[in-house]
C-alpha cells in the first residue's frame, strides 16, 4: 500500500506498522514527499508593484514685497545704477495750486526751508524745462571735510502741476555729488500726495553708501515736512 502524504506530513502509519484496511498489510516504507524547494526551482512570482514614490511639493517661499517703481517726470526717472537712493512721500492737506506753488518759487526757499540758506534763480519767469537755479545747504557731518553744498539744477522734465525732474551737481570741500531730484504731486481725497525720490553718486558718497543714504534720506523727509507745514498754514480751510 503505498504511503500518502498530505503536504509534508505522512498520513499512513509508522514504518512497519500495519496499515489499515481489511488486510492488514505493512506499508511500505514511507518516504515524504520531496520538498518542493529541494527538487524544483524556487516558483517564480511576478516582483512586487509598489506605488510610484510621490516626493513632497517643493516648499514655496511667498513673494514678497515688490520694490515700487522708481517715480517718472514726462518717461524719466532717477540714476538706476546710482547706490544712493532715498524716496518718501507726504499727504499734504492743502490744494494742489498751493503745494505747486510753494515748490516752483524757487527763490523763496529759504522763507520756509531751514536747510536752503540761498536759492537763486539763473533765468526768469515761471519755472519750465531747461530752467536753472544755484542754491546752498548746509550738510550733516560727513567722512569729508565739507560742511555746506554749492549745488546748480536744471530742469530736465516738468509737467504743469503733475511733476518735476532736475538734475546737477553739488559741490562742497572734498565732496563731488551728481544728483537726479524727482517730484511728484497726485490730488488725493483730503488734498495732495507728494512723492519725491533722489539718487546721488560720485567717489565719497559711493565710498560710504550707508552715510551718504542717511544723510540723504534726512534731508528729504525734512523738506516733506517743511512743505507740510507751510502750505497747511496757508490753507485756512483745509479741502475734504
Amino acid at each position: 500500500m503505498p504511503c500518502r502524504s498530505a503536504g509534508h506530513q505522512v498520513s499512513c502509519l509508522v514504518k512497519g506498522s500495519p496499515c489499515p484496511g481489511p488486510a492488514a498489510r505493512t506499508c511500505a516504507p514511507c518516504s515524504p514527499s520531496p520538498s518542493p524547494s529541494a527538487s524544483s526551482a524556487p516558483p517564480r512570482y511576478p516582483p512586487p508593484r509598489y506605488p510610484p514614490a510621490r516626493c513632497p511639493p517643493a516648499r514655496q517661499t511667498p513673494p514678497g514685497p515688490r520694490a515700487a517703481k522708481s517715480l517718472t517726470c514726462r518717461g524719466a526717472g532717477v540714476d538706476p545704477a546710482a547706490r544712493v537712493r532715498h524716496r518718501a512721500e507726504i499727504l499734504v492737506h492743502a490744494p494742489l495750486r498751493t503745494v505747486w506753488k510753494l515748490q516752483t518759487d524757487v527763490e523763496r526757499w529759504p522763507s520756509w526751508q531751514a536747510p536752503v540758506t540761498t536759492a537763486e534763480r539763473l533765468d526768469h519767469g515761471p519755472l519750465r524745462r531747461g530752467s536753472a537755479f544755484r542754491w546752498t545747504t548746509p550738510v550733516p557731518p560727513n567722512p569729508t571735510p565739507a560742511t555746506r553744498l554749492d549745488i546748480t539744477s536744471t530742469v530736465e522734465q516738468l509737467r504743469y502741476r503733475s511733476c518735476i525732474r532736475w538734475t546737477g551737481p553739488a559741490t562742497g570741500e572734498g565732496l563731488h555729488i551728481d544728483g537726479v531730484h524727482v517730484w511728484n504731486f497726485t490730488e488725493v481725497p483730503g488734498g495732495v500726495r507728494v512723492s519725491t525720490e533722489e539718487t546721488h553718486t560720485g567717489p565719497q558718497v559711493d565710498a560710504d553708501v550707508p552715510t551718504a543714504t542717511a544723510i540723504l534720506r534726512q534731508g528729504l523727509e525734512a523738506w516733506l515736512s517743511d512743505l507740510k507745514t507751510t502750505a497747511e498754514a496757508r490753507t485756512p480751510h483745509r479741502p475734504n
